[in-house]
């Protein structure tokens, strides 16, 4: 007999040769889709092993989605081979969301297409196919998959062992390490989302492959349940909400992941500079401005040049120099620190400026102007002695804080970016430095109060930092606002401040970004508020309606004029158009109020308003109105979304 632990501690005895799956049945967890033993994921087709630890996975246990969903990849394959015969397959492996596999299909498909897929896959479901799992050698998996040069090539690819794992369900066979649930009636909770091209193992030097993005998961309901989230995330998409309230455009003339903002687009940004400008002018930061491209020497002095050149765009030669469109300010900053002799009575010096940045993103990564090849950042570096490092580091956290109350943001996290430990050579400095700071802002963090997780191998290659992270509406982590300690550049550009002692010291600099990129955080501001920006925010506040352009026209230049002269910023929308449809549009741009002027208004002097996505109407005095909207203004009230 052989002894294993259970989950809750018991010792129980079982024969030789039990499978996992006998012993979940007679645990009665006929539920179970995989086990842990001794905490590793395997198949419940495996043999008990004596002196082991063996956990059952669940359908609501998290284990149990990536296998579930890794499985249902596999059903895509099968299903594409069925429905394309001549299809080879790339990897399939289960991701936060649910899954994805690249296949080389001989025939191109759409998202029309994907329909059909899903009808086949769900007669793979219904035959019930037992899912087989079987080891061969390396050579013999080889002729097997002698068709496909993408299995042939991941064969070949495992270096530590002479066999390879083979699934099998019916006539599809996958080289696979699993695992996998037991059949395929178990997987029938599926959505095909969408399809995209992939390079080969994500190399652009090799085949486009089609990608096919799903979800799967235990029960109809929490199916349902997710596509509801991904509805709202379209309606939250500030790809669509963009174009919807005229923000901010593309075109294909002037460029891939080049935003041209929009009359409307360009007056949030606007808002938004002096919005944040004002605060860094309250803390003290002197506001500069610096060209959006460099010498290449410049960044062969930073260090971006050996460690950043691939993101960065190709250099241009003029006359005899080299330049490069930045992608980062800081350079520039370290220059302007050190055109002039400092004292440590100085010391803090924030230098801060809203700059224009151009990075090379690979053409998949771009998305709207969430991640862009040009944006605006709102930058700064802060010059401190050592011991300035912690109040400083502290001022700029709050900084970020109260920002973040301003725009009513609750959901987001603090990352302690870390180097790598076990990839020195791509970080600038020595070990000892390199837990010198690290050290430092863990203990500013602690002393803060603030949550925070560490990320080792997310560092910059010049020291630690902390990042803001949001997810945004469709799905992806991305980084707001950053704070990053640097004692690198400084040793670079040999900076230097007279110290309380007459001597040269070296400062340190505080790299930080509040709004981040001022794209990306339009980005996230409209999905997070679904268009309904704040009435100080939104580029149109009043939408201005006659419902009579011949009889209602002069009292509404009288109240166009008024509002202009509050500083309201309004639109004054007296087409030959039905009132409806007028009032539509004005809903569809998501404009704060509508003014609806008619007889009794133009007789009594009043006006009647509606405040977006409310269908009460309120009728009060010209003077009362502006009064209401001035303090909403002024107080940057929030407004429900």
């Amino acid at each position: 007999m052989l002894k294993i632990t259970l989950k809750d501690g018991n010792i129980k005895e079982v024969e030789e040769g039990t499978l996992l799956v006998q012993l979940a049945k007679e645990l009665g967890l006929k539920n179970a889709v995989v086990a842990k033993v001794d905490d590793v994921v395997v198949d419940l087709k495996d043999e008990v092993k004596d002196g082991t630890k063996v956990e059952f996975v669940m359908p609501e246990d998290k284990e149990a989605f990536a296998v579930i969903n890794h499985s249902c990849a596999h059903l895509v394959a099968q299903a594409v081979q069925r429905l394309y015969p001549g299809t080879r397959c790339g990897v399939g492996p289960a991701i936060e969301e649910g899954f994805y596999y690249d296949l080389s299909i001989p025939t191109s498909i759409t998202d029309a297409d994907l329909p059909k897929i899903e009808a086949e896959m769900k007669k793979i479901v219904k035959e019930n196919l037992p899912i087989k799992k079987y080891e061969l050698s390396k050579e013999d998996a080889k002729k097997l998959f002698a068709a496909d040069k993408f299995k042939c090539e991941l064969i070949d690819a495992v270096k530590d062992s002479s066999t390879v794992t083979i699934y099998e369900q019916g006539e599809y066979k996958d080289v696979c390490r699993g695992p996998h649930v037991l059949s395929t009636g178990i997987i029938k909770n599926f959505k095909l989302l969408s399809h995209a091209g992939a390079y080969w193992r994500g190399d652009s030097k090799n085949e486009v492959l089609t990608r096919i993005y799903g979800t799967c998961w235990s029960t109809k309901e929490e199916l349902d349940k997710y596509l509801l989230v991904l509805e709202d995330r379209k309606q939250r998409d500030h790809r669509k909400i963009g174009k919807d309230m005229g923000i901010f455009m593309f075109d294909p003339l002037v460029g891939k992941g080049l935003p041209m903002w929009l009359p409307n687009g360009f007056t949030v940004r606007r808002l938004l500079q002096d919005y944040i400008m004002d605060k860094e002018i309250d803390q003290g930061y002197y506001h500069v401005m610096t060209p959006s491209l460099g010498n290449v020497d410049l960044y062969k002095t930073s260090g971006h040049w050996a460690h950043y050149k691939d993101d960065m765009f190709p250099a241009m030669k003029v006359d005899d120099e080299e330049y490069v469109l930045r992608p980062m300010n800081c350079p520039h900053h370290m220059v302007m620190f050190r055109s002039k002799l400092h004292s440590y009575k100085d010391l803090p010096i924030r230098i801060a400026e809203i700059a224009a940045d151009f990075r090379f993103e690979a053409s998949g990564a771009l998305t709207g102007i969430e991640r862009t090849r040009a944006f605006y950042q709102n930058d700064s570096h802060i010059f401190v002695t050592p011991s300035q490092i912690g109040p400083v580091f502290k001022e700029v956290t709050k900084l970020i804080l109260d920002t973040y109350k301003d725009f009513g943001f609750k959901d987001y996290k603090f990352r302690l970016s870390l180097r790598d430990p076990d990839d020195v050579e791509k970080y600038f400095g020595n070990d000892e430095l390199w837990e010198k700071s690290e050290s430092e802002l863990r203990e500013v963090l602690k002393e803060l109060g603030v949550e925070f997780y560490e990320a080792k191998g997310e560092a910059a290659f010049y020291g630690p930092k902390l990042d803001v992270q949001v997810r945004s509406a469709i799905g992806h982590d991305v980084t707001l606002s950053t704070i990053q300690l640097d004692y690198q550049l400084p040793e670079r550009f040999e900076l230097t401040y007279i110290d309380e002692n007459g001597q040269k010291a070296r400062p340190v600099v505080i790299h930080r970004a509040i709004l981040g990129s001022l794209d990306r955080f339009v980005a996230f501001l409209l999905e997070e508020t679904k268009g309904v920006l704040p009435t100080w925010l939104h580029p149109q506040q009043v939408a201005l309606l006659p419902v009579s352009n011949a009889h209602h026209h002069e009292y509404c230049e009288e109240l166009l004029k008024l509002l202009k002269k509050n500083k309201i910023r309004v639109k004054f929308d007296d087409r030959e158009e039905k009132l409806g449809y007028r009032l539509r549009e004005a809903q569809m741009e998501k404009i704060p109020y509508q003014l609806v002027i008619g007889d009794n208004e133009v007789a009594n002097g009043t006006v009647t308003y509606r405040e977006y996505g409310k269908q009460a109407q309120t009728t009060v005095s010209k003077e009362e109105f502006i009064s209401k909207i001035l303090e909403e203004i002024n107080s940057k009230a929030l407004r429900n979304n």
